[in-house]
């Protein structure tokens, strides 16, 4: 089943928490701390993969979530999670549904993008040693993964779309020049999902893919127009496939002028790439017709060809000029795409608000601290504290007018403020 849409959340796994421990070995009476750290969380890897066509997975699949890091025991490290890797096809772009954000556009054969980072594993009371704390009786809670519910929507990748209204013949083209078999049938309407085939020619291949029939109206979504034009927006060349002799005897030229409107209203962009008018159907109109409606179309100024997708009549010139015209345009690879943003993996900027309820710390890395911080154990909670003091979290909530007792909160948790350590 082709499936080109689909909304999914992952998750990726929480580190380990670290241990705390002290070194006891007969004779040696000031062993010290030796707690190990936490493991590593599992990442959420997306793959673009050619071999994988459709959506229909993660449609079945909507959580996908990553393991959490094991936990330090004694002075023997936590075990790194696995990671996991999600395949999708190439051409899936993934948005952030609560900021309607662009994260990655998955555009090529083998792309790799960590979409949620597994969270760093705690540290032992081993690393807060110091001349002043000798034997630190707290450790460090593994950091919380990352979740982010998405929308991966799939644009066919294809070098070549044909386009058109309904029953046009695109399917019977497709047909001829490829091994796709596409469904062909006289009603319009026949195909209803992309289809896509590839094209020898002399020494070169190609791909082409045959698009379901746009209306009038499809740039504002009409016939389902928004789910079939975002296909067309991955093709460098647009082969108009127009029936010469329509059977609802409407006029071929005002067909062609509909659908060129329609793309134009959805985005100049993809309207003003390379364009070739395929006349289909010449074997079924008379030859005086066709005559005159040449002259109408050669008037258009695009490159033109009389086609028969039945007979075969035409389609070695036909796709003589599509190779000459991919040769002449900007190959696939080196499009413009968009790349993935780097993840900013220490984040030092925090902010602070005021409300009713008192405070709110907001940062990435101050709420990652807290979240790592075991809040049960007091001796962590007074390392926490000079930890935001260090950073500056404690002066600038002091400027904000923070007093004695005024509530904190920072991520999911909630402070009574108090300047003491």
């Amino acid at each position: 089943m082709f499936l080109d849409e689909a909304v999914v959340t992952f998750s990726s796994g929480r580190g380990g928490s670290g241990a705390v421990s002290f070194h006891r070995e007969k004779h040696v009476p000031r062993g010290g701390p030796n707690g190990a750290d936490g493991g590593r969380g599992g990442d959420l890897i997306l793959v673009a993969d050619r071999n994988r066509r459709t959506l229909y997975d993660l449609k079945l699949q909507q959580h996908l979530e990553a393991e959490d890091g094991g936990h330090g025991v004694g002075n023997k490290r936590g075990r790194d999670a696995k990671n996991i890797e999600v395949k999708v096809p190439v051409g899936t772009v993934v948005t952030n549904t609560a900021t309607d954000e662009v994260v990655v556009d998955m555009a090529t054969n083998g792309m790799r993008y960590v979409l949620c980072q597994g969270g760093k594993g705690g540290f032992g009371n081993s690393h807060y040693t110091s001349s002043v704390r000798q034997a630190p009786n707290f450790a460090q809670k593994g950091a919380p993964g990352e979740r982010i519910i998405a929308k991966l929507e799939l644009k066919l990748l294809a070098d070549v779309g044909l386009i058109g209204l309904p029953n046009a013949g695109k399917s019977t083209l497709i047909s001829r020049i490829s091994a796709a078999k596409p469904k062909i049938a006289d009603y319009a309407f026949t195909t209803i999902i992309p289809n896509l085939g590839v094209v020898r020619y002399m020494d070169d291949t190609f791909v082409v893919a045959d698009m379901p029939g746009l209306i009038h109206g499809a740039s504002f979504g009409v016939g389902l127009g928004h789910q079939f034009l975002k296909h067309v927006e991955r093709n460098r060349v647009l082969v108009h496939v127009v029936d010469c002799h329509p059977p609802d005897d409407s006029d071929p030229v005002a067909n062609y002028l509909t659908i060129e409107d329609e793309i134009r209203l959805y985005s100049e962009e993809v309207w003003a790439r390379p364009r070739i008018i395929a006349l289909n159907k010449v074997d079924v109109i008379p030859s005086g017709e066709f005559n005159a409606l040449r002259e109408r179309f050669e008037a258009i100024g695009k490159p033109m060809f009389p086609i028969s997708g039945f007979t075969g009549q035409g389609l070695p010139e036909l796709l003589r000029e599509i190779a000459e015209t991919l040769a002449s345009t900007k190959p696939a690879d080196d499009a413009p795409m968009l790349l993935p943003a780097l993840k900013s993996t220490f984040d030092l900027a925090f902010d602070v608000e005021s409300s009713e309820d008192g405070f709110r710390v907001t940062g990435r890395r101050i709420e990652r601290l807290v979240a790592m911080t075991d809040l049960e154990n007091d001796e962590a909670v007074r390392y926490l504290h000079r930890r935001l003091e260090r950073i500056g979290v404690i002066e600038k909530l002091r400027s904000h007018g923070a007093r004695e007792g005024d509530n904190v909160s920072i991520g999911e948790v909630s402070f009574a403020f108090t300047d003491e350590q």
